[in-house]
């Protein structure tokens, strides 16, 4: 292919991504499109108080008394959960997790929309699982949120990321450092940004 021809497809991409883009922003207009956190602003503070004491700061780290505090605030979890030190849980009642699953150091739940762990299911140091994104062809930057699925055995290795609307499939493994974009079949490796089908 001719330098010429190439430049011209990248243009023309370039062109099209841009055409989808807001042409101003503005976040003094943002608007949460009637999202709700599903809980009081009350129960909000008094969660984000026991999880900056009780979770994120590692003071506690037995599973047993964190399981039962996130079923206290309405998590579903699963019997023999292991939940690691600095683990971040946005809501808990927008969670569930199964039977033995390993929830690493770090790992951040950023749940505005629910998230669903299956049995077995093991995340790694520093995971990132992202329920929420904004609208960027809109000039308001409207929030979006979608919810993630994690289905039996699958293996979410360190320092990767799940974005919304992604379900990994049963015993996947998505390998460290890779960004999940979208839904991925089971019994597969991946990886990559975006992450891709390994041989």
């Amino acid at each position: 292919m001719s330098k010429t021809s190439e430049s011209q497809i990248t243009e023309n991409v370039q062109g099209k991504v841009t055409a989808r883009l807001a042409e101003t922003r503005d976040l003094s207009r943002y608007t949460s499109g009637g999202y709700s956190p599903g809980r009081s602003a009350v129960i909000r503070i008094i969660w984000y108080a026991c999880s900056l004491l009780f979770f994120e700061s590692g003071l506690l780290p037995l599973s047993g008394p964190k399981r039962i505090l996130l079923r206290l605030f309405g998590a579903r979890i699963g019997k023999g959960a292991v939940i690691k030190p600095h683990v971040r849980i946005k809501y808990p009642w927008k969670l569930t997790v199964g039977n033995h699953v390993w929830i690493g150091e770090e790992a951040w739940l950023d749940n505005l929309a629910p998230i669903e762990i299956g049995d077995h299911v093991c995340l790694s140091q520093r995971v990132y699982l992202c329920t929420g994104s904004h609208d960027d062809s809109s000039p308001t930057f409207d929030l979006k949120t979608t919810p993630i699925v994690l289905e039996e055995g699958c293996w979410i290795a360190a320092n990767a990321t799940v974005l919304g609307g992604v379900t990994v499939g049963t015993m996947a493994t998505v390998c460290a450092g890779s960004v999940v974009t979208k839904s991925l079949p089971g019994r597969q490796r991946y990886g990559g940004v975006p992450a891709r089908p390994l041989q």
